[in-house]
């Protein structure tokens, strides 16, 4: 049955014989005239609105990519600021365990370092002037606030600490005083934490990116903690405390999963052959060469206090494989930014294009009207001019024949082709009238399902007569919003598509089904016989119960549905009270554990069956 199908009939033009040789009014053709140039400007204006929507989309594209790549750029500086305070701890450390000296390497690093981090902070309490039509996330200036007011404490306890003679400098002060520039870092992590929740809220797929970044700069923070988790009895000369153990264990079994991790990043964006090569340098150098070195430093304290290196020279070589760590975290950012420049890059291409494209088309659509108005409607006006003319000159002998102008020889070749373009046309309408009834078709029926929707199915229960009865079953899959909450919407796209396969193959023939909307179907039986629906109904139950969902991959999902049951009347008048019957019958199989079909009262009052 096609219900929007529909039969359109045109009623022949007549004419009024007793004006048939009378001329029109004189007024007629620049009436013509005055509707043609409206028609044309109408045209012109609907073109240019069309273009402004297509450049308006094209420029939303490009505007998007640009606060992206700003975005991602803004919060690489405060992952360079998490770097560069997490770097300070080294020189920092080959200060405690060497002599006091105003003037030593290590005190100069430290004070290159220290500048670096000043910097850092800097830039992110004053960050330049946001780009014109952009907005920026700019960190809250009390939360730089707090890292600034650690980052002084903890400078501040290391000079005091660096000031005294070594035989003076406890190790357990030595301890807390690494652990206070531990402290710096954890300072920062609420501001790059809520970096990533607004770059997250302002665009989904700055999400992945923003996390792994943080990851990768988590792997250099903890590689760097579990050197300076041992540092302070290396600088002591002391046995390796049960607590310096427990951390530096705790911080290597934090790398290995961060690393485990980090494996899928060099691949987020496609091939990335530096990134390839960073991760490996990264886990041959690190993992191979830094790990192993902290490990035989432990090994040496559980026994002794006589360690291999001192401070300064364990900071030296073991940062030299904190290097790769940095390298990756760096060469992953960079691999992000160039993804979302090159984004930008081809949404400012794609812009320029749909420009280029509007002003192009607008111009030929100009030129086609200037040129259809000169060289087609003039002449069929004048044409129409000479028609007249004739007539008058037929219907009266003594009137003399106008004058025709001289006509090209190829006049009679050019209405052939008109008559040709008429036939073009015709067909074009019956192309468009199939494109119509494609039209009215997808109009009538669920794009994501492809069944029914509601309003189809209201149009079917319509034609029904008042005296004939039906049955209508309303399906509503159970839990639906848990399944989109918790395997996302896709999987519940999925599991609808699933579902109504599956009762599409059960229904029988005459059995209209559709979507009613959301995750609710219905079902239009054209019978009331009392207990068939039903039945119908547990069918459908069971199967919907007993074939699992199969999502991406090998995963399943168990669906179930509440089915509602009602029998009345058809027809417009009585559609409301049956579809209310069978709702409320399906609101109590809900409430009555769903998974289950409920008959209701049909529209009379007597039982469904």
């Amino acid at each position: 049955m096609v219900l929007w199908q529909r039969a359109r009939r045109r009623k022949p033009a007549t004419g009024d014989p007793t004006n048939a040789g009378a001329p029109p009014p004189a007024g007629r053709g620049r009436s013509l005239q005055r509707k043609l140039a409206v028609a044309t400007a109408v045209g012109g204006l609907c073109t240019v609105v069309l273009a402004a929507l297509v450049i308006a989309g094209s420029y939303g594209d490009f505007a998007a990519a640009r606060q992206n790549l700003y975005d991602i750029s803004a919060y690489r500086e405060v992952l360079d600021a998490a770097n560069a305070l997490s770097a300070e701890r080294g020189p920092a450390n080959s200060v405690l365990g060497e002599p006091p000296s105003p003037r030593s390497t290590a005190r100069e690093r430290l004070q290159v370092f220290r500048a670096r981090s000043d910097a850092a902070l800097a830039r992110l309490s004053a960050p330049p002037p946001v780009p014109f039509g952009l907005h920026s996330h700019q960190l809250p200036p009390l939360m730089i606030e707090r890292v600034r007011e650690r980052l002084a404490r903890a400078r501040t306890e290391i000079d005091e600490l660096a000031g005294r003679p070594r035989q003076q400098r406890d190790m357990d002060e030595i301890r807390h005083a690494i652990e206070s520039m531990f402290e710096v870092v954890d300072a920062l992590q609420p501001a790059i934490a809520w970096q990533v929740r607004k770059l997250s809220a302002c665009d989904d797929g700055l999400a992945a990116p923003a996390l792994t970044g943080k990851m990768l700069g988590d792997l250099r923070e903890y590689g760097g903690r579990m050197a300076s988790q041992i540092m302070a009895p290396v600088a002591a000369r002391q046995p390796m405390p049960v607590q310096s153990l427990v951390d530096a264990t705790r911080s290597r079994g934090r790398l290995l999963e961060l690393w485990q991790l980090a494996g899928p990043a060099y691949n987020m964006f496609g091939a990335a052959p530096a990134l390839e090569q960073a991760y490996a340098d990264a886990g041959h150098q690190f993992f191979g060469q830094g790990v192993a070195m902290i490990d035989s430093l432990v090994a040496q304290g559980r026994v002794s206090g006589n360690y291999s290196m001192t401070p300064t020279e364990l900071t030296n070589r073991y940062v030299r494989t904190l290097e790769p760590l940095e390298r990756l975290r760096r060469v992953f950012l960079d691999e992000v930014v160039a993804h979302f420049t090159a984004t930008r890059a081809q949404a400012l291409r794609e812009l320029a294009a749909a420009c280029g494209t509007s002003a192009l088309i607008l111009a030929v659509l100009g030129y086609m009207l200037v040129f259809a108005q000169r060289s087609v409607f003039l002449p069929l006006l004048r044409a129409r001019a000479e028609v007249i003319g004739l007539a008058e000159a037929r219907g009266h002998p003594h009137y003399p024949a106008p004058t025709s102008p001289a006509k090209p020889a190829t006049q009679a070749a050019e209405m052939r082709r008109l008559f040709d373009a008429i036939d073009i046309l015709r067909r074009k309408l019956r192309e468009r009238a199939t494109l119509t009834e494609q039209l009215e078709h997808q109009a009538h029926t669920d794009s994501l399902t492809g069944l029914l929707n509601r309003r189809a199915l209201e149009l079917v229960a319509a034609q029904y007569a008042a005296h004939e009865s039906a049955s209508l079953v309303l399906i509503d899959v159970d839990c639906f919003k848990q399944i989109n909450d918790r395997h996302g919407h896709a999987a519940g796209d999925q599991v609808l598509r699933g579902i109504a396969a599956m009762m599409r193959a059960l229904v029988p023939p005459e059995g209209v089904l559709a979507r009613f909307g959301g995750e609710e179907f219905a079902l239009l039986l054209p019978h009331g016989r009392p207990g068939a629906a039903a039945a119908l109904a547990e069918t459908l139950r069971a199967a919907v119960a007993s074939r699992p969902v199969y999502l991406s991959g090998s995963t399943q999902l168990g669906v179930t549905a509440s089915f509602g049951v009602a029998i009345g009347h058809g027809g417009p008048h009585h559609w409301q009270r049956l579809f209310g019957a069978a709702d409320a019958a399906m609101y109590r199989a809900k409430a009555e554990g769903r998974n289950c079909v409920r008959e209701a009262q049909n529209q009379e009052g007597m039982a469904a069956s």
